[in-house]
């Protein structure tokens, strides 16, 4: 099965710990639940920012019956983060193919299969910007979904803000889902149902309009147990313990999440940023 997450916080060095905290909200397995088994092969990926640096793991080919991602990135030293796992549906497990994907400071994954692409591709990518249509590389709607994205940015003069606020990518993704449903309607396939999670380094935007999305925030005596654990000289490194945020979105889970986290509603537009932490709106 698929899974998507995404992570912002304030200590780059507590990324790991966090996603080991929350390794079985965010553990994949094939075939789970059994009414989706399937033969495809995983591809999981995830994209950080570290040291003013965009960067990529990604392995388009995993024959694991099971994908950890606490393990897989053990080492993550990153205070934004987004981790995707593919059951490969549409494209060939291939790097291009790989979610996230990037445009320059922007990352991108998706779950969820665009049903009628193959008719919707060359119209979508006829509605790009010469520049971002020969920008695409993959054969994934995925990809070209997060084209479609950045050309509602690049109209609103957002593209190529350095600092462009969350706002406008609220804006371009709801943009987007009405561009998909329209033509969806136009060529008669059901609603779209997709989760689209974005960031720019600074914040994380979601669409929630396809499977169960729950959001988790890390702050507080116990969850700041949980991080630091039982090793007293660990600790005693670690200034000002109270003050770490961490806030965890995800999307697709193979079981339900524990208490910890929050559901989202369908279709909605998540934003997380580390001054308001979750903000949730309709789409």
């Amino acid at each position: 099965m698929a899974r998507l997450f995404g992570l912002l916080g304030n200590r780059a060095d507590f990324a790991g710990r966090v996603l080991r905290v929350e390794a079985d909200a965010l553990r994949a397995h094939r075939g789970v639940p059994p009414s989706r088994r399937s033969s495809h092969p995983f591809a999981w990926g995830v994209g950080f920012y570290q040291g003013g640096e965009v960067l990529l793991r990604r392995r388009p080919s995993e024959e694991a019956e099971t994908i950890d991602f606490a393990t897989l990135v053990a080492d993550l030293r990153a205070d934004v983060a987004i981790g995707h796992v593919r059951e490969a549906t549409v494209g060939a497990l291939r790097t291009e193919n790989t979610h996230p994907f990037r445009y320059r400071q922007w990352l991108y994954a998706q779950t969820g299969t665009l049903q009628g692409f193959d008719e919707m591709r060359p119209r979508l990518l006829e509605s790009l910007p010469e520049f971002l249509r020969n920008d695409v590389r993959g054969e994934t709607d995925a990809e070209v979904v997060f084209h479609v994205v950045l050309s509602f940015l690049h109209d609103s003069g957002a593209l190529r803000s350095p600092h462009a606020e969350p706002r406008a990518f609220e804006e371009a993704l709801r943009h987007t889902m009405q561009l998909l449903e329209t033509m969806g309607t136009e060529i008669g396939v059901p609603q779209a149902k997709v989760n689209l999670l974005m960031t720019n380094g600074e914040f994380l935007v979601a669409l929630h309009a396809g499977e169960k999305m729950a959001s988790r925030v890390f702050e507080g005596q116990a969850d700041e147990d949980l991080l630091l654990g039982d090793d007293p000289s660990f600790r005693r490194k670690v200034a000002n313990p109270s003050q770490l945020r961490f806030w965890l979105l995800a999307s697709d889970f193979d079981e339900e999440p524990h208490i910890s986290w929050r559901t989202i509603p369908p279709r909605s537009i998540v934003t997380v940023t580390r001054k308001d932490g979750f903000k949730i709106r309709p789409l």
